[in-house]
């Protein structure tokens, strides 16, 4: 039965200092749940309808368990649908970021929407990206919004935060391919198989500290009259054409 205490100590994990204090997490809806439950994340609580426990009853060792009616579920976390299961989930020690000379590794210059974060997380894991590094200006990785908005997607990418100057200053033999306005048309580069991609702020852009290492501007043309790109959208774009 959850406890005034439980519902309380999951509720508070919407907000960040409390999330960095725990060290935990929310994952939300019955297919992210089962995808972490399989992943290499520990799970500390599960809370689910009767059903969900039931399914998942190979895994359940080590783990907090509580059925829950749809009523109490919707009231737990950030999806007012969900009726079905929520995880607390704990942090992954922080690592250093480690760029591999034979992929892409995406760099995310101050991304400011969780939305955006999210949706570029699921779009790396579509094309294979693997490393993410993120200024540490950028949302919160494990926010509900970007947790929710990667559809489990980040179980499967290596996300840190960094410097991204001192990550760059150390990658003098990679070329660092970057997001920009006036760049080289990204349909005419012939990528190489390994390097990083720079996307930048929602408004501003690459920042100066960071542009200053990029060593190809690239651009996505236009053909309309559109003022600009969403940031999840163009980092689309661009790795479609990197992998093509």
């Amino acid at each position: 039965m959850l406890t005034k205490s439980t519902i309380k100590f999951i509720k508070s994990l919407q907000e960040k200092k409390y999330r960095k204090q725990e060290q935990c997490f929310v994952v939300e809806g019955a297919k992210s749940v089962e995808e972490v439950l399989q992943s290499d994340f520990g799970v500390e609580m599960l809370v689910a309808s009767p059903e969900f426990v039931q399914s998942v009853e190979s895994w359940r060792s080590n783990i907090q368990i509580f059925e829950a009616k749809p009523t109490e579920m919707a009231g737990l976390g950030d999806f007012q649908s969900n009726d079905a299961a929520l995880a607390v989930v704990r942090m992954k020690p922080k690592t250093e970021p480690v760029v591999s000379p034979n992929s892409f590794t995406l760099l995310l210059d101050d991304i400011r929407d969780p939305g955006n974060l999210g949706t570029i997380i699921r779009t790396a894991d579509w094309y294979g990206i693997q490393t993410i590094i993120a200024s540490e200006e950028t949302v919160d990785f494990y926010s509900p919004k970007v947790i929710n908005s990667t559809k489990g997607s980040f179980i499967r990418i290596h996300f840190s935060n960094a410097d991204l100057s001192q990550v760059l200053q150390k990658q003098t033999a990679l070329p660092v391919y970057g997001a920009f306005l006036d760049g080289e048309d990204v349909h005419t580069i012939q990528f190489p198989k390994g390097g990083l991609l720079v996307i930048g702020n929602e408004s501003k852009g690459i920042s100066p500290t960071v542009e200053k290492f990029v060593t190809n501007r690239v651009t996505i043309p236009r053909y309309g009259k559109a003022e600009s790109l969403n940031a999840a959208i163009a980092t689309a774009i661009l790795l479609d054409n990197i992998k093509r």
